[in-house]
């Protein structure tokens, strides 16, 4: 087992500088529209309490404040690209384009209402149907996750990397409650069942983007969840690929976008997941 002390000193002698002016063009704008929309976030943790809130459906929530970030982030990237296309939370699929922006304004809306500090920005750009661009962007704490295809993964302009955990035993997972589909509950308490036991804890914070954040940087071992939406995870897969990690769906195949269906780790823990789902009863998902 990998002691927390361990993994940051390991962490930090891997990390090397790579500055935002060597940054992919694409991706240099779509930190200023997260940077943007952190900033429009942050000015309204004071009156919380005064946000209007509209409930989509059962435990999911829109505010004024998704709103306007989303409308700040589409606004920034379409002044330098105005030919792309755009998939968002909140306004869904415009444009049509082999360069499609796949945002997510604030996820975490939950945790936000309530002052839980735990949400973050997230951005990725899609190319002809493969990953390309991403960001994840925590305004709180001004930790900026970045990753181009083929070019690594950066935390605040920092080179990381995934954990180098080897098995569940002592492993840190993250994961989701399927707040809104209690029809999958008890599928969801039996891969709890296939991982709890063994691992040395699994934490649920609320903002799936963050999470993969976390796991690309070494915080988290693994993850799993089911029915995330494509903008919780799609900037956040690129940059557990781009950090040494491997993504994929329950079953070990790569159709988790459109399924919302994931599992991600380093390749080793994610070989020794997948065969600890396998080995559970089977799921309806």
């Amino acid at each position: 087992m990998q002691s927390v002390q361990a993994k940051s000193i390991s962490t930090q002698n891997k990390a090397i500088a790579t500055p935002e002016k060597f940054m992919h063009p694409m991706l240099n704008i779509a930190v200023r529209a997260a940077r943007a929309a952190g900033d429009v976030i942050v000015r309204q943790m004071d009156r919380v309490q005064d946000i209007p809130v509209l409930v989509k459906s059962r435990n999911d929530f829109v505010t004024d404040v998704d709103k306007a970030a989303e409308a700040i982030i589409i606004n920034t990237i379409h002044t330098s690209f105005p030919q792309h296309a755009f998939l968002g939370e909140e306004t869904g699929a415009t444009g049509n384009s082999d360069y499609q922006w796949i945002i997510d304004p604030l996820d975490g809306t939950t945790n936000f209402l309530h002052g839980y500090p735990q949400f973050a920005v997230s951005i990725a750009l899609r190319h002809k149907g493969i990953l390309d661009q991403a960001v994840v962007y925590d305004p709180l704490r001004q930790e900026l996750f970045t990753a181009s295809r083929g070019q690594g993964a950066q935390l605040n302009n920092r080179r990381i990397r995934v954990s180098n955990q080897l098995t569940l035993e002592g492993a840190l997972l993250g994961t989701g409650f399927p707040f809104r589909d209690n029809d999958i509950l008890e599928d969801y308490l039996n891969t709890f069942r296939a991982f709890f036991p063994m691992s040395a804890g699994i934490r649920r914070a609320g903002a799936a983007a963050l999470d993969l954040a976390y796991l690309a940087c070494g915080r988290l071992d693994g993850f799993w969840e089911f029915r995330l939406n494509i903008w919780d995870i799609a900037a956040g897969a690129l940059l557990i690929q781009e950090a040494g990690g491997l993504v994929g769906e329950l079953s070990g195949g790569v159709n988790y976008l459109d399924s919302g269906n994931i599992v991600a780790a380093n390749p080793k823990l994610f070989k020794v997941m997948l065969k600890a789902l396998r080995d559970m009863p089977a799921t309806t998902i």
